[in-house]
């Protein structure tokens, strides 16, 4: 080819000596009767992969191979492309002695497909490496045009066995910005640990974390099978889309300033016989502009498309504000829970939430006879007493857990998940043991208690509670004759939709609420309750980190519960709850009732700030609007903001330990609107829809209402 793209004739003067015109006539000739022969031998939809480099291309992503079959991620926004980092063996697989990170192409294919996701193009890759065979197809759907997703198998090709140990997919290195100062990337981090970080994390050089979504404590593990890292401008996130929970890693690692890497690891020994086939996992590669909203948003509508993902329903009851009896700790007597109920009733609380302390164990989950005398009988007078007073009532429960002296495991010991070496599996903070939840007998027993609780005793609803819920070991109980230790892992979303259509059949509308105690949440198991919870946090940041990412997950229609107001910053920060459409609650005692002093002890100044507090939330009622986490970056905007939409006004909720200067109003449409202060009832002066800033000063928040004139 010359330099302007033009084919042009060789010339009859080579190293080989002077061609006559004849010899070169019979060239041409030659030449372009093998090329049609060789066309003819591609398959339909195929590309000469002797002219072309592998790609694919959606409306906001490509993604790149060359010839080894290493790839590349390109973001497409806005008229621009960016290249978010080199090529790298994104997808490998590993044996005894190697890994296996680069693959000669030997053919591509291009066409259109149509399945339950819908209509999008594919690319089709094959590379060859010593005794594997590598297939690559990757899928853009029109419908998710900024996501593409990944189907990958190896096949040995040789006449020996081989010992796989495992596989990557979506290995991908993103460069920083280079003009980015620190942090140059946020994170979402989807692991469960037993310090219970934070699930958004700026990065720092030296990071590591490998969100293994096993098992990483005794009793802490499961998480939504996705990490995401950003940059101002644009970011990357990687996961899959099984429908069970997987035992994979999603590692995340910042080696320097200038880079962070990303994978799908999957560590499992297996041996291909000559012939046999490895199918990966199914993964994906997202871009996206923004945090990491859209990216979790997108997921969830992608895995709706499968069957039992669907949003569960919830009762108009459940946006009602809580009260727990819990600040008097499991030493509470009834009558200090109905002593209470008349400052609850004053304050404007909708729900009454009986904690842990009721049960004579756990496990057994009888009542205790030395609070409960006369049984069933005592429980059902509390539960009434709790209606009569105009609540609704909700009981604290935690399953799959049972201590070992328990009457259960005394007739049962082999409900238990047992460990490779026969020995029980603990769950630290209850000082109990597993029970595996693909034991059908496990899930009947707990059926059953369902039935007790909502029925027998009359309670509305139910308080599932522990961070041993969010995901369980393998087991290897002999007694459960499981195919692969693995059937406990993937059983336990099953083993919580018993329960939710158990307490939706005997009690319709009944409140589901999961709480697994500051781990990560299995997008698994969401289908499966009927309201989110902040989960035991460890500050304002993570009620509101948590909502962003709860939302983005279950959608506006499940109420999220920002937990008891004292765990929060200062222990009665309201504006973290409200400011991102979270349902408030407390665990308060009266002062009087209270056996020791306590943070939670509702003093004259605290019970007016509960007064303020709980009719801005009943006036403005925010946990019914619409949320929307794709207007502000949590990470790189400042000050952090949060926006409901209810109708056509805006509540803006913005927060900073100080904040002096300006603030942008997104989201308006093109009008003028009234601005005001609706903590303080303050009135801000009006903003025009398009590019609307104020200037403003607070301490800790400001909750605003932009309403059009």
């Amino acid at each position: 080819m010359s330099p302007t793209g033009k084919a042009v004739a060789p010339s009859c003067d080579t190293r080989y000596g002077k061609l006559n015109p004849a010899t070169v006539s019979s060239f041409w000739v030659t030449t372009v009767a093998l090329a049609i022969v060789l066309s003819s031998w591609l398959p339909v939809g195929a590309v000469d992969v002797s002219t072309s480099t592998p790609q694919i291309q959606g409306e906001h992503l490509r993604i790149e191979f060359d010839r080894t079959l290493h790839s590349r991620v390109v973001a497409r926004f806005d008229g621009q492309e960016t290249t978010m980092g080199p090529f790298v063996a994104s997808e490998q697989a590993s044996t005894a002695d190697k890994n296996w990170t680069e693959f000669s192409l030997v053919s591509q294919k291009h066409d259109r497909v149509n399945d339950v996701v819908g209509a999008g193009d594919r690319l089709i890759v094959v590379g060859k490496s010593g005794p594997l065979t590598k297939d690559v197809t990757v899928t853009i759907y029109d419908e998710f045009p900024a996501m593409a997703f990944f189907d990958v198998s190896y096949t040995n090709t040789s006449t020996a066995k081989l010992a796989v140990k495992g596989w990557t997919n979506n290995a991908y290195t993103v460069n920083a910005l280079r003009s980015s100062r620190v942090p140059a990337f946020w994170s979402y981090q989807s692991g469960s640990y037993e310090k219970r970080p934070d699930w958004i994390v700026p990065l720092h050089a030296k990071f590591r974390q490998e969100n293994f979504l096993g098992m990483n404590a005794s009793d802490y593990g499961g998480g939504t099978p996705i990490v995401d890292v950003w940059r101002r401008d644009v970011g990357v996130a990687v996961g899959h889309v099984e429908p069970r929970p997987r035992l994979i890693s999603l590692p995340v690692s910042m080696p320097d300033s200038g880079h962070v890497n990303i994978a799908v690891n999957y560590r499992h020994a297996r041996t291909l016989a000559p012939g046999e086939s490895l199918t990966t996992f199914r993964t994906f590669v997202a871009v996206h502009q923004g945090d990491y909203f859209r990216t979790l948003a997108a997921y969830r509508r992608f895995m709706m498309k499968k069957p039992g993902f669907q949003t569960p329903a919830t009762p108009d009851s459940a946006v009602g504000a809580i009260w727990c009896a819990w600040g008097y700790g499991r030493t509470m007597q009834p009558k200090q829970l109905v002593d209470t109920l008349p400052t609850v009733k004053r304050l404007g609380f909708a729900w009454v939430t009986l904690d842990d302390g009721w049960q004579n164990n756990v496990g057994d989950w009888a009542l205790d006879p030395k609070k409960f005398p006369h049984g069933d009988a005592d429980m059902k007078a509390l539960v009434d007493r709790i209606h009569q007073e105009g609540f609704r009532a909700q009981l604290w429960w935690s399953p799959l857990s049972a201590v070992p002296n328990s009457e259960l495991l005394r007739d049962h010991l082999d409900y238990e998940l047992l460990n490779r070496d026969g020995s029980a599996r603990k769950v630290s903070w209850w000082n109990s043991n597993y029970l595996c939840p693909a034991d059908r007998r496990v899930v009947e027993y707990h059926k059953a208690l369902v039935r007790k609780i909502l029925v027998d005793w009359g309670f509305d609803g139910l308080k599932l509670d522990g961070q041993h819920m969010n995901g369980v070991p393998t087991c290897y109980n002999p007694a459960h004759h499981h195919e692969r230790p693995e059937a406990s892992v993937e059983a336990l979303p099953d083993f919580f939709r018993e329960i939710y259509e158990t307490a939706q059949m005997v009690k319709p509308g009944s409140l589901v609420e999961f709480c697994p105690c500051g781990t990560a949440y299995s997008f698994f198991t969401m289908p499966h309750f009927n309201m989110s919870v902040a989960s035991d946090p460890g500050s304002s940041f993570q009620v509101r980190s948590k909502a962003k990412t709860l939302k983005a997950l279950m959608g506006d229609s499940i109420p999220y519960f920002g937990d008891h107001v004292e765990l929060s910053d200062g222990g009665g920060d309201f504006a973290s709850t409200i400011g991102v459409g979270g349902v408030v609650g407390t665990q308060f005692v009266l002062p009087a009732l209270a056996v020791k002093p306590s943070k939670s002890d509702l003093t004259p100044s605290r019970e007016k700030d509960f007064e303020t507090w709980l009719r801005i939330y009943r006036e403005k009622m925010l946990s019914q609007g619409q949320y929307l986490g794709q207007l502000y970056d949590i990470g790189f905007d400042v000050p952090e903001t949060h926006v409901i939409r209810k109708e056509k006004t805006l509540y803006y909720a913005f927060y900073a330990k100080h904040w002096k200067g300006p603030i942008e109003l997104r989201g308006l449409e093109d009008r003028t609107y009234d601005v005001v202060d609706y903590v303080h009832g303050t009135k801000l002066g009006t903003a025009p829809g398009r590019n609307a800033h104020l200037t403003v000063e607070f301490e800790k928040h400001l909750l605003l209402e932009v309403r059009p004139q």
